[in-house]
């Protein structure tokens, strides 16, 4: 066989698997519904709808999966709103699935009631998801994971990410120097962040609007936990800023969602002081992810321009008016 780094499985297989592998009825269709950082089949039943997700080998060990999938498990079990794996009839989280390339793991998921709310979040349901991020916080200081994952600390969303972006500002060394100089700075203003409850914890990693589902009656259903671990439970505030901010969420949205955390946990001085800091670090971690997956499916678009546009954000976000609008 020729080397695969990347197989797309079939729909109507990954059907197939899941029908003979969990209690589900037979299934009618099933699409292949989106291509993120892992693939995400929609598969739809006589009686039921569902998501199946397959990781992808280059991103995610079984070890990173499992993590993942136990967390929605336990936040299930303790009444918080997520979208939770279901378990085969061998009692597994996730099938393993011997994809060309390597190992892949797939888990299936009950379809999240609702959708993306429609034009993006108004000020009450970003108040309720800030509420429930911190609710989620609480739950899971008594999560006790049954195999580690890479921990959202400042080696990883900094130095990582800072050597995967490197190789592609070779040729523009101010820009290079530049961003050098902008991780050095993240580094020490953040290292006075403590590395233990109840600054330190489990993250969620990526609470944004498109992660979650609001039916008509603002029922939410949190889904996509694929960036999730221990760390500082200010970088989820931090993360939900930088993507509202690129993303063009209002300021009244922003400051609600920081509004209904500070309902449920109030965030200490030391906290609220880092939150700059670390809206640039999920900035810069999320670049980092981006090139990686880019690289595997769009090269052409890591051009000059693609780098010119990342750096200006970097440099927006930066500055002192960085929650300008």
């Amino acid at each position: 066989m020729f080397p695969v780094f990347y197989s797309t499985l079939a729909p109507e297989a990954i059907a197939a698997l899941a029908f003979s592998q969990y209690a589900i009825d037979l299934p009618k269709t099933c699409q292949f519904w989106h291509r993120g950082l892992s693939d995400v089949y929609l598969l739809e039943t006589l009686s039921n709808l569902y998501v199946l997700r397959v990781s992808h080998y280059h991103w995610r060990s079984k070890n990173e999966v499992a993590f993942e999938l136990e967390l929605l498990n336990f936040l299930y079990n303790q009444n918080i709103p997520v979208a939770h794996p279901l378990i085969s009839k061998e009692g597994e989280l996730y099938l393993e699935i011997a994809a060309p390339e390597g190992n892949r793991y797939a888990a299936l998921f009950a379809y999240a009631q609702g959708e993306v709310a429609l034009g993006d979040l108004n000020d009450q349901q970003s108040k309720s998801l800030g509420a429930t991020v911190a609710k989620l916080h609480q739950a899971a200081q008594d999560f006790h994971p049954p195999v580690h994952r890479q921990p959202l600390d400042l080696k990883y969303l900094l130095e990582d990410s800072l050597e995967i972006i490197k190789p592609f500002l070779h040729h523009r060394p101010q820009d290079l120097e530049y961003l050098l100089m902008a991780i050095a700075n993240l580094k020490k203003e953040l290292a006075i962040l403590p590395k233990e409850p109840p600054y330190w914890g489990i993250c969620w990693g990526d609470p944004h609007s498109g992660n979650v589902h609001f039916t008509p009656e603002n029922r939410m259903t949190l889904f996509d936990f694929d960036q999730c671990g221990y760390g500082w439970r200010v970088f989820d505030l931090a993360k939900f800023l930088q993507v509202s901010l690129q993303s063009g969420l209002s300021r009244s949205i922003r400051a609600a969602f920081l509004e209904g955390y500070q309902q449920i946990t109030a965030l200490t001085d030391l906290e609220w002081s880092c939150l700059h800091g670390l809206t640039q670090t999920a900035y810069v971690w999320a670049w980092s992810i981006n090139l990686i997956n880019t690289q595997l499916h769009d090269y052409s678009r890591l051009d000059d321009l693609y780098l010119s546009r990342r750096l200006q954000v970097l440099r927006q976000l930066q500055s002192k008016d960085w929650q300008l609008f």
